[in-house]
């Protein structure tokens, strides 16, 4: 769901914290006319016992972020340590004392004309905005099968959050929007299923909980993998990564999302069928609960996923 933006007052841009207004790109830039950029979606939480902002995973989320550097043949001269020390620094000259979002962006940035990857300079930049919920995660949703299918990994990977790539993304949601539904399934080309639109999909089948595997053309979100790991570690709950064909999701006792703007979020009927009772489930919200505890600090063992702003 498209949100209205509130961005922090500063922008880190071709090298210097400047005034948002002031971090614009020429209609001539490559990324602008190619897609040619990559960029990474980061939450920081606001936790109201000390009133200070965590943001989740922001190492994992940099690491993927620039792992993904080599599919682009991009370079930046920022290191890992330093995009990770700017996102904090934009929090914290931001003065907000709320949920943020993190938008870091590596971007081919010549006046130069042809489609091509190779030879062509990079830049970093990032900027945040204020962020609350970005789907319902309270009632659940009502989601549909899209008729487009997910790119392939050898046509535009999706384990690389590519700005080109969500053309895809977006002819999903809007026609399951303009349908009168919540959110999109994408299935792959063989006809199996892949993931939500911008977000990975879970189901759960006697007590397991099953996802997709990395090859089947999905992002291998941050958060999917807080989930798996918690859903193993902390509740004790079988997690398999297996393929999932369309008629296993009318099926299944649950159905959820998870991902950095989904969070996790329940799903309630997928092509009106109704999942279970039609109701979030009882593991969906167990997870739901013990996540948010988490990215609110309030559980010890996984403190080092949160980077405290202030």
């Amino acid at each position: 769901m498209a949100k209205k933006m509130e961005p922090g007052p500063i922008a880190y841009f071709e090298g210097d914290y400047v005034p948002i207004e002031k971090a614009n790109v020429s209609i001539l830039t490559h990324s602008f006319n190619y897609g040619t950029a990559l960029f990474e979606g980061i939450r920081g939480y606001h936790c109201p016992d000390d009133n200070n902002i965590l943001i989740f995973r922001l190492k994992e989320h940099v690491d993927r972020f620039v792992r993904n550097f080599s599919i682009l043949c991009m370079n930046v001269e920022e290191s890992r340590e330093q995009i990770e020390q700017i996102c904090v620094e934009l929090v914290k000259r931001s003065e907000f004392r709320e949920g943020v979002y993190i938008r870091p962006i590596g971007y081919k940035c010549e006046h130069s004309l042809g489609p091509k990857l190779h030879d062509v300079d990079s830049r970093f930049c990032c900027w945040i905005m204020k962020l609350g919920d970005y789907v319902d995660i309270a009632s659940g949703l009502d989601v549909v099968v899209s008729s487009w299918r997910r790119l392939s990994d050898n046509a535009i990977p999706s384990r690389a959050k590519t700005v080109g790539s969500y053309i895809n993304s977006s002819l999903a949601s809007s026609e399951a929007k303009q349908a009168g539904f919540d959110e999109a399934i994408f299935l792959r080309e063989d006809g199996s299923v892949a993931e939500g639109s911008a977000m990975n999909l879970f189901i759960v089948q006697d007590g397991k909980l099953i996802t997709t595997p990395p090859t089947a053309d999905i992002l291998v979100g941050i958060t999917r993998n807080t989930v798996m790991e918690i859903a193993a570690e902390e509740l004790g709950i079988p997690v398999i990564e297996r393929a999932i064909s369309r008629t296993e999701l009318y099926v299944s006792d649950e159905v959820f999302f998870t991902g950095t703007g989904a969070q996790v979020a329940p799903v309630r009927s997928v092509d009106r069928r109704k999942i279970g009772n039609g109701e979030p489930g009882p593991i969906s919200k167990k997870l739901q609960d013990l996540y948010f505890q988490i990215v609110l600090g309030k559980v010890a063992k996984y403190a080092h996923w949160c980077t405290p702003v202030y």
